[in-house]
């Protein structure tokens, strides 16, 4: 299923769509090139439920996907890039496992992809369920000089809220790296997908505003 939750809380789950690979297809054929599929259950640990469904959406969808959710060893990443993804991101290992974090972004530049998801300014891991004592300046020097593709941050506290961006800690998040920086949490419409375009956001992840009619994918990649 297609799903989306509320500040990364399973409890609030709306479900949007049974067919996620249709759903992948009305957004190609809406003018999207590229897609972030995140199996949330992989995410958390759970069994990997979704890898199928995953994979189809790859091969089928006719867009570049990247791949989220329970990433975390070389095996699984190297999987998804073997299957098509355009790329993979890594939260949990790139905070938790340095090292091999860095081992398979030197290995596979420009398709790993490294995510910053904030609540209340400290990084969350393991789906969001669990939090890293890191300081952000300190995991974002570690970063700088992989061959990322880019880096997603996330604000959990504003994911599914519509209370808009937080664009505080995206412009501290682009003083920080010279990465390629790409935003998502809160966004409700147009005019907040340009204001994170006009703070030097590469780009920006938009689910629910999509799926609830509040985002027109066309006006929003024409703002971007």
């Amino acid at each position: 299923m297609a799903v989306r939750l509320t500040e990364g809380d399973f409890a609030r789950e709306k479900v949007y769509g049974s067919d996620p690979v249709a759903i992948a297809h009305q957004h190609r054929q809406a003018g999207a090139r590229r897609i972030h599929v995140v199996d949330l259950d992989a995410a958390i640990g759970r069994a990997a439920t979704n890898r199928e469904v995953v994979k189809r959406i790859v091969a089928e969808a006719g867009l570049q996907v990247q791949v989220a959710g329970g990433v975390r060893d070389e095996v699984t990443a190297v999987g998804w890039l073997g299957a098509g993804a355009a790329a993979v991101v890594m939260g949990t290992a790139a905070i938790r496992h340095p090292d091999r974090f860095a081992s398979i972004a030197s290995g596979h530049p420009g398709r790993v992809i490294g995510a910053l998801d904030l609540r209340g300014g400290t990084p969350q891991v393991t789906g969001w369920t669990e939090s890293e004592r890191v300081e952000l300046q300190e995991l974002l020097s570690a970063w700088q000089e992989l061959p990322l593709a880019a880096i997603i941050l996330t604000v959990v506290e504003r994911d599914g809220t519509f209370a808009g961006p937080d664009l505080s800690s995206l412009r501290r998040t682009l003083k920080a790296t010279k990465h390629p920086v790409y935003y998502a949490g809160g966004i409700a419409d147009l005019e907040d997908v340009r204001a994170v375009a006009r703070a030097g956001a590469t780009g920006v992840i938009v689910g629910k505003a999509l799926y609830e009619g509040r985002l027109d994918l066309a006006a929003a990649m024409r703002a971007g």
